[in-house]
């Protein structure tokens, strides 16, 4: 597995993040984290070491916290090993009838952001954050309190470094005029199919029925500010690698048997191949697996081990725009 060193920080991480969303039973409503969700993840843990991922993505809101507490409940079960790991979490969503009453909103208020990363670290049971992203820009935010609020976990060492999620170019200059640190990282929705990254590139001032309203300026602002790109839902929940091929689209189903041709050629598994597209990226993109399975690490990380060529690249992406690029 290739490992990077993550921009403004002296954290060694992995390419490949692994996402824990689904761990501690996942969405269903009504579980109780339990023994079982425990050891789950603890194969989970050592199932990406095993792979060579060292990076872990969370947020307090993944199974309504239970996903961290798990988490933690497994790492609690192998003493010494939060020093060889990575942990980055997420806050700022609140949902529905929190309090009863209360609308679903997003909240960068100080006193929510640190409740919540103090939240995050109790269920995680370890005494600090690597990490810390805001999960969902907030319209009602204000720089000043959420510098603040950052500014509070820093000193006293509950967080390390801080970044973004679901962020514009505008957004993150306008946060960072009030940080007196660098953002880490900006995690986004990036794939062959959610590919608006590059439609914003090739296709400005084109008439594209794909042109991505958003995406202008956001890649080139972390590649000029050393902001990670983290790529979430990487392989479409394995729409291009898993699905059916008379459940797809046209263009899907060609951009499918390219990856399953390509994964042949070059004898790895589809999904690295898609993988491998994003990491070909001079972005430095790094994808956040969702899978909770020990055994799809390996056939993931095979991806830093496939180099496609600008060639194969760009037939991927036009097979799956259904069009040629313009």
């Amino acid at each position: 597995m290739e490992k990077v060193l993550l921009p403004h920080t002296d954290l060694e991480v992995s390419r490949i993040i692994a996402g824990c969303m689904k761990l501690g039973g996942g969405w269903t409503p009504g579980v109780a984290v339990g023994e079982a969700h425990a050891a789950q993840a603890e194969a989970f843990i050592a199932g990406a070491l095993d792979a060579g991922v060292n990076y872990f993505d969370h947020a307090d809101v993944y199974a309504w916290g239970r996903a961290e507490e798990a988490f933690g409940r497994g790492l609690a079960r192998q003493p010494g090993l939060r020093p060889r790991i990575v942990i980055q979490t997420k806050c700022g969503i609140r949902w529905k009838d929190e309090p009863v009453g209360a609308p679903h909103r997003y909240d960068f208020s100080r006193g929510h952001i640190v409740a919540s990363a103090e939240g995050s670290l109790r269920r995680l049971k370890t005494d600090y954050l690597d990490i810390l992203l805001l999960h969902r820009p907030d319209p009602l935010w204000e720089g000043e309190e959420i510098a603040a609020a950052f500014a509070e976990l820093k000193a006293a060492g509950k967080v390390r470094h801080f970044g973004v999620s679901n962020m514009n170019a505008g957004q993150m200059a306008y946060l960072q005029h009030f940080l007196e640190e660098p953002l880490v990282a900006n995690q986004l929705q990036m794939s062959l199919l959610h590919n608006g990254f590059v439609e914003a590139g090739i296709s400005f001032n084109q008439a594209s029925e794909g042109y991505p309203q958003g995406w202008e300026g956001a890649l080139e602002y972390c590649r000029l500010n050393g902001v990670a790109l983290q790529a979430w839902s990487p392989l479409d929940k394995g729409l291009l690698v898993g699905a059916p091929l008379s459940d797809l689209s046209p263009a899907q189903r060609a951009a499918a048997e390219l990856l399953r041709a390509m994964a042949a050629e070059k004898g790895a598994p589809p999904e690295a191949i898609a993988l491998a597209w994003l990491l070909r990226h001079p972005a430095g993109i790094m994808p956040v697996l969702g899978t909770t399975d020990p055994g799809r690490f390996a056939a993931c990380a095979a991806a830093t081990s496939v180099r496609l060529s600008r060639e194969e690249w760009y037939g991927l992406l036009e097979a799956v725009r259904g069009r040629p690029v313009p």
